[in-house]
């Protein structure tokens, strides 16, 4: 029963989500009310209040703020012989291989609130990565990957809002090269950071 119940609010959550996006790309996000979204979606603005703060954290959703479980469940898949730097990169990079194009790319890049709210996404992270690191290196002092959490964190937060800049004249301007290697350049700088933990406990 608890499985169905899990799978109910999952599904309303992307009918949410899906429903902000739509609406935003159609009318712009300012344009777009937490009633407008509830309606579309086919549930109480009440209902939405449970899943979402703001319309901005819902469209953001739609685009990929769903990815931090998604993350530790790829660090804890990769082969035990990657040595955890290795297997961090890689996983952070995969689940930004999917970065938002198109018309979902032009309203993140145009719209300062949701710049601002896709990048916050990346804090969603540490907890889960946390956990993840935890179990895949049997470290247990919880400060430690804690605090190595939140470095990788911070490493992805900066890659992003690298990607996503602001020229001096206020045009927004998407650097060439793609998320995911910008991500794998930024969290190199962390290797020894990471190799190190691990070492500790040999």
């Amino acid at each position: 029963m608890s499985g169905l119940r899990e799978r109910k609010k999952i599904a309303t959550r992307e009918a949410l989500s899906a429903a902000a996006l739509r609406l935003a790309l159609e009318r712009g996000p300012e344009n777009v009310r937490v009633d407008d979204i509830a309606e579309a979606a086919g549930v109480s603005p009440r209902t939405y209040n449970n899943y979402f703060s703001s319309r901005e954290q819902a469209i953001v959703a739609a685009i990929g703020a769903e990815r931090a479980h998604g993350i530790a469940d790829a660090l804890l898949a990769r082969p035990a012989e990657e040595s955890l730097a290795e297997a961090v990169v890689a996983a952070i990079a995969e689940q930004y291989t999917s970065e938002p194009a198109g018309d979902a790319l032009t309203l993140i890049t145009t719209a300062p609130a949701l710049r601002e709210e896709y990048v916050k996404t990346i804090l969603s992270i540490e907890s889960p990565l946390a956990s993840a690191i935890a179990a895949r290196t049997g470290v247990d002092d919880e400060l430690a990957t804690a605090v190595l959490a939140a470095a990788i964190s911070a490493a992805a937060r900066v890659a992003v809002e690298r990607w996503i800049t602001r020229t001096e004249s206020g045009l927004v301007v998407v650097p060439a090269i793609p998320l995911a290697d910008l991500l794998r350049n930024a969290l190199f700088h962390l290797a020894p950071a990471m190799d190190a933990l691990v070492s500790r406990e040999r």
